[in-house]
């Protein structure tokens, strides 16, 4: 287990019984830019500090959420309720062979006639 007191760049380490919980995460520039390096981003100075900004909040609220007690609630894959969106399978009568054809610029023996694609 990690020492409570531990740092681990710029995020604050405590312990929860035998949960380790990040309280704190604040982005440094040099964390910021090799984000930026690694999604292959060019930023300037502004951007580089406002996602600092933008990237530290978005962690702590991660870790606010990592805080909950959720022992109590079984682990879903969604919260909206299982249903098919797909109408059931029923089998119904098709077009008859007339119907089909009526429209068809051009047939032959019953079929669609087209013109060659190959010589």
């Amino acid at each position: 287990m990690p020492d409570p007191t531990q740092h681990n760049g710029s995020a604050a380490i405590e312990l929860k019984g035998d949960d380790v919980i990040i309280t704190r995460m604040t982005l440094t520039i040099e964390e910021v830019e090799h984000i930026a390096d690694l999604a292959r981003l060019q930023l300037s100075e502004e951007e580089i500090n406002r996602f600092r900004e933008q990237l530290s909040d978005i962690l702590d609220y991660a870790a606010r959420l990592q805080s909950l007690d959720t022992s109590g609630i079984a682990p879903t894959s969604s919260v909206l309720p299982e249903r098919s969106v797909l109408r059931p399978d029923v089998v119904q009568p098709g077009l008859s062979l007339d119907e089909l054809l009526i429209n068809a610029p051009e047939t032959e023996k019953g079929q669609f006639r087209v013109p060659p694609v190959l010589e």
